[in-house]
């Protein structure tokens, strides 16, 4: 199912997921498309057809049970699935995504940093171990990893990038301003931080 899913609907997907969440935490059972549509300011009948993809029906004027929408989703999207991953750079921005512990509620399991500064080498972050970035074919082959989520700064992005497609890695999530040249078979995320902050700002009614 997922392969003929779009990003775009891929995205609308993971925030029905947190919305129905917040709903089942609240203890609500149902939630219609008209409550999703307008939590994320977006037309309802887009919302009832990006659930249409799941094979899903509501029930009429109830709405949609939210812990079996939520356990679809989550199975469409395969959650469920571990995908170990890697952060390149243990900077400001490297570190701060490895405190984040939603990633693993999304079968996201970021094992471990690598940097190569010798001050953060064998330090821990979020009970997670900084390695030198000499170490990482040895990890990468130790743990089948195929996902590095790249940080370091931008002069470095594509040489590191290299040296991460030499020892195996097959995706990268970059958070770079760096637009990396990869090999056919290497799939690249880019995380424009500074494109999306522009685009809020465009649309700032100030």
């Amino acid at each position: 199912m997922k392969k003929t899913l779009s990003d775009k609907v891929i995205n609308r997907l993971t925030l029905y997921h947190s919305i129905l969440t917040d709903y089942i935490e609240k203890g609500i059972e149902y939630i219609s498309s008209p409550q999703i549509a307008e939590l994320l300011h977006v037309d309802n009948t887009q919302v009832r057809k990006d659930i249409a993809l799941l094979n899903y029906k509501g029930k009429c004027k109830v709405g949609y049970k939210a812990k079996e929408l939520k356990i679809l989703i989550e199975q469409t999207l395969k959650f469920k699935e571990v995908k170990t991953a890697f952060i390149i750079g243990a900077g400001n921005l490297g570190m701060a995504l490895a405190k984040y512990d939603n990633f693993e509620a999304y079968g996201f399991n970021i094992s471990a940093l690598f940097d190569n500064s010798p001050e953060k080498i064998g330090s821990m972050i979020n009970g997670k171990e900084i390695f030198n970035l000499n170490e990482f074919p040895k990890y990468a082959k130790k743990y089948d990893a195929k996902i590095a989520i790249l940080t370091v700064p931008r002069q470095h992005a594509q040489d590191v990038s290299d040296y991460l497609i030499n020892a195996g890695i097959k995706y990268i999530w970059n958070f770079t301003p760096c637009v990396l040249s990869v090999p056919k078979d290497v799939q690249v995320w880019n995380e424009n931080l500074i494109g999306n902050f522009l685009q809020f700002t465009v649309n700032l009614n100030v």
